[in-house]
């Protein structure tokens, strides 16, 4: 397994649609398990093909209960697909590919979502909150969206001010 380099944001890549996988190949199945390794490594609640420079609909996702179980359920969708939506959360938001930056996000506070396996066999999720959370996040990384992009034009600038800052150190 190999840890993969998170790309970070403005990376164009980032702003793209990710293609449906149409072939479920070993490679597949690497590149699933290379991304588990990444996401670990980092550490972060999930992480989206896009983010390691490949545009292809896969997301791998923290499924653990809380903090305290860390990475012992890691779970790879591919192509999923929000299939219910319901209900409204706020929740404190970071991702891997925007760095040093968190903030409060409106979601979903549940969603069923339908998926396949890295092997191409298809499941279905049911969850609230936190890992619902994490799903809309991942979900928007394979249409070329931050999380970023659901904030006020107001924390947007000044989190592009702070982006400027950081980039001219």
């Amino acid at each position: 397994m190999t840890v993969l380099p998170i790309l970070k944001h403005p990376n164009s890549l980032l702003r793209q649609k990710s293609a449906q996988v149409e072939e479920f190949t070993p490679e597949l199945a690497a590149f699933a398990e290379d991304m588990k390794e990444t996401m670990l490594a980092a550490p972060g609640a999930g992480l989206a093909a896009p983010q390691v420079g490949k545009l292809i609909r896969m997301i791998v996702m923290d499924a653990s209960d809380d903090d305290a179980d860390y990475g012992s359920t890691v779970l790879a969708l591919v192509n999923p697909e929000i299939t219910l939506s319901e209900g409204k959360m706020l929740y404190e938001e970071g991702c891997l590919s925007v760095n040093d930056y968190k903030a409060k996000v409106k979601r979903f506070a549940r969603l069923q979502v339908k998926a396949q396996d890295a092997c191409g066999q298809p499941f279905s999720l049911d969850y609230e909150g936190r890992r619902a959370v994490i799903l809309q996040h991942e979900i928007d990384h394979l249409d070329g969206v931050l999380f970023i992009d659901h904030l006020s034009r107001l924390k947007q600038e000044l989190y592009n001010r702070q982006l400027k800052r950081n980039s001219k150190k």
